[in-house]
Formats: C-alpha cells, structure tokens, sequence
C-alpha cells in the first residue's frame, strides 16, 4: 500500500487534487481509500468524494495531527483489513501540520507500505494575501513539505509564477517545487504525479483519458500574529492558525436543481459579504453544499478578493437532503461567524419556502 498525505492551508486545492488522484488510479484498476480530516463536527469534503464513489472515511471535530491521532491509527489499521486499498490518500484538515501525521504513519510501522513524499499545497492565486493574514502558519506547512505544488496554476498572472516558485524555493530549498492545476490535464500535472508515485504509475495513468472534474454553473463566473514568534509542532495547530471555523448541518425539503443553483449562489455572496464586515481581508475557505433532487450543487470561497466558485455534482435522486456548510475564516470572533452563517441560511431558505430542521436545533 503506498501511503500519501496531501496537506496545505485552506481552500489550496486539496480536495480537488485528491479526488483526481482517486479518481485516475481507481480507472486505472487500483483500490483507492481516502482519509478526509474536516475541522468541525460537520463534514463536507467525504460527502463529496463518496459521491464520486470512492471509498471515503471522514474525521471531523478536531484534527488527525492533533486530537485525532487514536481514529486516524484505528481508521487506516481498519482500512487496511476491511479494505486492503492499494493506495491511500489523507486530505489533512488545512490548518493541519502534515508533517505530524507523516510521522505519526511512520511509527504505526504498517507492514508492504510506503509512505510517499510530504506534500504540501499552495494556492499561487493568494500567495500574497496568505504570507500577509496568516504567514507563520502558512510558512510552517512550506517549510515542512517535501514536495511542494503551486496550485491553480490558471489563475495566476504568467509573471508572477516564477516570483512565487522563487519565494516558496528560498523557504524550502530541499523540497522539489511543481507548478500545476489539479483542474487541467498537461505536464505540470504529470511532473506532479511522478515526484508523488514515480515514473511507472503516471506513465499508467497518461494512458487513459481525464474527464473534466469541474462542471461550472450556468451564467456564473467562475504565527501567531499575537508574538510574531514561528509556530512549533508542540502548539495545537488549530489554534495556532488563527482561523475561526464553524461547520452546520440543515435537513431541507424537496427542491429542483435550478432552485438550489439560485439558493446557494444567494447564500454564498451573503455570507461572503457580511464577513467582509468583521475581516475585511480575510483568507481561509468557506464551502457549501446543497442536494436537490437529483443534484448536489457546491460553492467555494477562499478569500476577499477571490471569486466564488461553483461546482454541479450528478449524484441521484437522494432520498433525505441536506445543506451543509463549513466556514473557516481569519481575524472573526467565533460568535459572529455562527450568526452569519445560521442567519444567512435560515432566512434564505424561510424566504423560498423550504422546510429545514437544523441539526442542533429544531425549526
């Protein structure tokens, strides 16, 4: 079994990238398992993934570097029985430490495994905003990586690539440096794969055909600041981060799949605009998702000044529904967040006439 941990900071593109890995290897006739780590009691990423019918194990309510390490050791010894995959994939929380949990694997001394190279995320499109809000932090997780993959390599101004490999470079000079988009088919994404797995399994992979992993909605575009002391891995890295996360869960009643483009398009703007007012240049992800009747439509946001994007998921004709939303956000206190998000939503869906019951409490 070849173990890989993909981590990087929130919204860096890790989901994507690891359902494109699980969803190439799985084509290709290997046995894929995906460890999802989520911040708060809610999951969303593991929803996602499942629905792509991978085999997906989710943790929430902490993270697998920290307060999670007893369910991620009996979650992979659990896996490697039941399940006996060929390939595991772990999607830290984005204010993880990776390298915690690379270490952590390695002392679990699991028998025919072979933990690839640390691997840490970067989203180039707020590179900058990132070493201003929550630089310390961001450094550590560059610091640590063995491979290091300047994500959404489409979104970022041509000059300013080599800027940005030459800064990540200075910091990490002993890890290898890719840029790359985990949305586009190219050779940037295949020098990716080989610094990950080797030469042989992406000469496999290059061998079928990528489907797009993105559908786009119609007529949409798409430290511890206190001490400025750099962060150490004995500090819990949750609160280390500076990011203040809040996730919920609605039950909701029955609507069609336009209805719920309209809806989440509404509520993702509302949300992102009231947050603005309490952290005017805020990084961090915010994510939402909603099912209809035979859809499951997705948003995300991961700064200020980034645009919001939105994803359309085939998924059936689900017999409960369900909105759920995980909002991880710098410089807000925790208070003002839960009433933004439960305000936004709860509004929203009273206006369109949708009964919902929220999982806390009852409506």
């Amino acid at each position: 079994m070849k173990v890989l941990v993909i981590g990087g900071f929130l919204g860096s593109g890790k989901t994507t990238t690891i359902l494109r890995l699980g969803r190439d290897f799985s084509n290709a006739g290997k046995k894929v398992a995906i460890i999802v780590n989520e911040i708060g009691e809610v999951g969303i990423d593991g929803d996602v993934i499942s629905k792509y019918g991978l085999q997906t194990t989710e943790l929430t309510s902490g993270c697998i570097c920290c307060s999670l390490k007893v369910n991620m050791k009996t979650t992979i010894s659990l896996l490697i029985r039941d399940y006996k995959p060929d390939i595991l994939l772990i999607e830290p929380t984005g204010i993880a430490f990776p390298q915690i949990i690379k270490n952590e694997i390695n002392l679990m001394d699991l028998k025919d495994t072979t933990i690839q190279p640390l691997v840490t995320l970067i989203d180039g499109s707020r590179f900058k905003q990132l070493m201003k809000e929550v630089k310390h932090f961001a450094m550590r997780q560059i610091i640590d990586a063995e491979v290091l993959g300047i994500n959404k390599l489409d979104l970022i101004d041509k000059i300013r690539i080599p800027i940005i490999e030459t800064s990540v470079h200075q910091l990490n000079p002993k890890a290898k440096v890719v840029p790359l988009s985990a949305t586009y088919e190219d050779e940037h994404w295949h020098d990716f794969v080989k610094l990950l797995f080797g030469e042989g399994d992406d000469e496999m992979l290059r061998e079928r055909s990528h489907d797009e992993l993105k559908t786009v909605l119609p007529g949409i575009q798409m430290v511890d600041k206190a001490t400025g002391k750099p962060l150490e891995y004995e500090m819990n890295s949750i609160n280390a981060s500076g990011i203040t996360s809040y996730a919920t869960e609605y039950s909701i009643g029955d609507i069609s799949t336009d209805n719920a483009k309209s809806v989440v398009q509404d509520l993702i703007e509302n949300i992102k605009a009231e947050v603005i007012k309490s952290s005017p240049e805020f990084v961090g992800h915010i994510k939402l998702f909603m099912e209809s009747e035979t859809d499951t439509v997705k948003a995300n946001l991961t700064a200020f000044d980034m645009d919001i994007t939105y994803e359309l998921i085939p998924s059936g004709n689900e017999h409960t529904r369900k909105l759920k939303i995980l909002s991880a956000v710098s410089n807000i206190k925790r208070e003002r967040l839960i009433t933004i998000v439960n305000n936004a939503i709860e509004e929203r869906l009273k206006g369109e006439g949708i009964g919902f019951t929220h999982k806390l409490n009852a409506h």
